[in-house]
């Protein structure tokens, strides 16, 4: 049952104790499978570890004081050996199998995380607030110590504890059962008065930490990613990236050190409760001695289970001090793994296999999260099967934004976007993502082999014929005719140390390779030219174009040079389309895109006259 009401906060749950117990043991039972069997040979293990030696100690004592003979003396400490030599080999089999049991299942629930990170709708990756949730999750399944792992640990602890404690008060308790109450008197205080400083600790230090998390994790990436690593050179940024890396240390070390003074105080409190504790028994011990016919023996029994005990009954009652302090951050993965992400790849019902494609944009807008001002507003578009579009403008202009819709990565804030006459959200993500082969402006290369690069798709699904044909299409052959082992070449250096790195026009070329081999009805190419000149940008738009055929093509640029062989025209400007239309009738419109169309176009004329005399730029109309 969660404490904390959804509608208020929906990245910030309370689920309690005792609900965090129950889902952490159930997690124990499917992450790590016996691991929940091997705590009764612990709680068999402990008490015996901790008790069997005080009870010789007692049987020698009275033997020195006749109170018992040699015969009986060996036998018990006969039985009692084989007892202590089995539980420590039962205790040393419990501890090496439960380590690597907490870790499995630790690494199982990180990658429960990992794949809803994956799986939650793309607008929720650009929101603060859930990647701040996202952050907290993964910095409580990041190590052994604490969060999941250590909610894990510290609840058999806490059981094994909690077995040697019932076994020490039952000792204690046949010399004075009222010295149980006090015991659990004193305990009780502690215990409270530690949660209270636990809940503030994390409520006003740490949780305002988690952006700390973000930003820390980002200029780690800074540092040491190959990306930035030219810019960071060439540049000079060392000294001031070090600089920034120091101010967020420095905000670390702030919240650290306040909560290191809190908890000398609680350490403070703690040891005076104890030392009370220890007044409390022993008092009481030397004074039945004394006055209430005590025996050495029983005397010894009692006062080293009274020592074990208060270690262990400390123990107990910090434990679940930690327990409560570890089942807060236990709520910062169940806040993430809980909320509400959209998760609609699956959901809804598949989009049916069309002959044709047609989208339409009924009075569309659309505003960023944590956003006042639209990035969109009131668009009214239709893209017809086989129409290739040119959407263009400045950057700013709401071009992106308008793709990103089209692609549902994102949906309208008002308006709908239908399909073949259908609201595209009544569709599942999955099955909609299938008809549109999409070519982005960052193109993402990951460690794997080329194929794997171009299709997409683990090897077994890959068919590296057409991937190396779909690669000499995109214009890819001569540098493919150089990797040592064509498409089996693996593509970076992060895994493989023979790995290849590809050029910004390679990457390029790779990413229309992929668009080609998923062979969509309807391709998206989202600017991915940019750091082309306008020529070879029409080129190879030009290109492009008659290797997808009659497809359905949607081509993003603040430059205009897709646009000629486009169909229709549609200009944004400040998240409006302000003009739609042909070339040819936008330029005797005379408006901002024939404007834009000759500016570019001068400036292509005087700039490339010099060195590319030979090459004819598209008549002005």
């Amino acid at each position: 049952m969660k404490k904390t009401d959804e509608k208020q906060n929906p990245l910030h749950q309370e689920y309690g104790l005792m609900s965090n117990i129950r889902w952490t043991l159930s997690a124990m039972r499917q992450h790590s499978k016996g691991l929940i069997a091997l705590i009764p040979i612990g709680i068999i293990c402990a008490p015996l570890m901790n008790y069997l030696w005080t009870f010789i100690s007692k049987f020698v004592i009275d033997m020195i004081t006749g109170e018992a003979g040699w015969q009986a003396l060996l036998w018990i400490m006969g039985i009692f050996t084989v007892i202590q030599l089995v539980s420590t080999m039962l205790n040393t089999y419990y501890n090496s199998e439960t380590g690597w049991r907490f870790i499995d299942a630790r690494f199982k629930l990180v990658g429960e995380k990992n794949r809803k990170v994956m799986t939650i709708d793309f607008e929720h990756l650009e929101n603060p607030d859930v990647m701040d949730c996202y952050q907290k999750a993964s910095n409580v399944c990041n190590n052994n110590g604490e969060g999941i792992e250590g909610m894990m640990r510290k609840l058999v602890n806490f059981i094994m504890t909690l077995a040697v404690t019932v076994v020490g008060l039952c000792i204690l308790g046949t010399f004075n059962p009222w010295i149980i109450l006090v015991l659990a008197a004193i305990s009780a205080v502690t215990c409270i008065v530690g949660n209270k400083f636990n809940k503030y600790s994390k409520e006003k230090i740490w949780d305002p930490l988690a952006p700390w998390w973000r930003k820390d994790n980002y200029m780690r990436w800074q540092i040491t990613d190959f990306t930035p690593a030219k810019d960071i050179r060439l540049f000079g940024l060392r000294g001031w990236l070090v600089g920034k890396f120091r101010e967020l240390k420095k905000e670390r070390f702030e919240a650290q050190k306040k909560n290191a003074v809190l908890w000398f105080w609680v350490s403070i409190f703690s040891y005076v409760m104890v030392a009370l504790s220890h007044c409390v028994i022993y008092g009481w011990l030397i004074w039945s001695v004394a006055y209430d016919g005590l025996s050495i023996g029983n005397f010894s029994l009692y006062l080293a289970s009274a020592a074990t005990l208060f270690q262990y009954i400390n123990a107990l009652f910090n434990g679940i001090v930690e327990l409560m302090n570890l089942s807060r951050q236990v709520d910062d993965f169940r806040s993430f793994m809980d909320f509400d992400g959209g998760d609609s790849d699956n959901s809804g019902k598949p989009f049916p296999e069309a002959e044709k494609y047609e989208f339409e944009f009924r009075n569309v807008s659309f505003k960023y999260p944590k956003s006042e001002n639209y990035a969109l507003k009131n668009l009214s578009l239709r893209l017809n099967a086989g129409e290739r579009l040119a959407v263009v403008g400045l950057n700013g202009a709401g071009k992106s934004t308008f793709i990103k819709l089209l692609l549902r990565l994102y949906e309208p804030t008002e308006g709908e976007i239908l399909l073949n006459g259908v609201n595209i959200r009544e569709y599942n993500k999955r099955s909609y993502y299938r008809i549109f082969a999409p070519v982005f402006q960052d193109v993402e290369l990951f460690a794997f082999p080329l194929a794997e690069n171009v299709s997409m798709q683990s090897p077994d699904k890959t068919d590296k014929a057409l991937a190396e044909k779909c690669l000499v299409d995109a214009g890819f052959g001569e540098k493919l005719a150089e990797l040592p082992h064509g498409v089996d070449t693996e593509i970076l250096k992060v895994i493989h140390d023979d790995g290849v790195d590809l050029s910004g026009g390679e990457k390029q070329k790779l990413a229309l390779a992929r668009a080609l081999y998923k062979g969509a009805p309807v391709v998206v190419l989202d600017e991915p030219t940019a750091a082309l000149d306008a020529i070879a940008e029409s080129k190879l738009y030009n290109d492009f174009d008659k290797l997808t055929g009659g497809k359905t093509a949607v081509y993003i640029s603040h430059r205009l040079s897709s646009t000629q062989f486009c169909n229709n025209v549609a200009m944004f400007k400040d998240g409006e389309m302000c003009e739609y239309g042909t070339h040819d009738s936008l330029m005797k419109k005379n408006g901002a895109y024939a404007e834009m169309f000759r500016l570019q176009a001068q400036y292509y004329v005087d700039k490339e006259a010099v060195s590319y005399t030979h090459l004819t730029l598209p008549t002005i109309a």
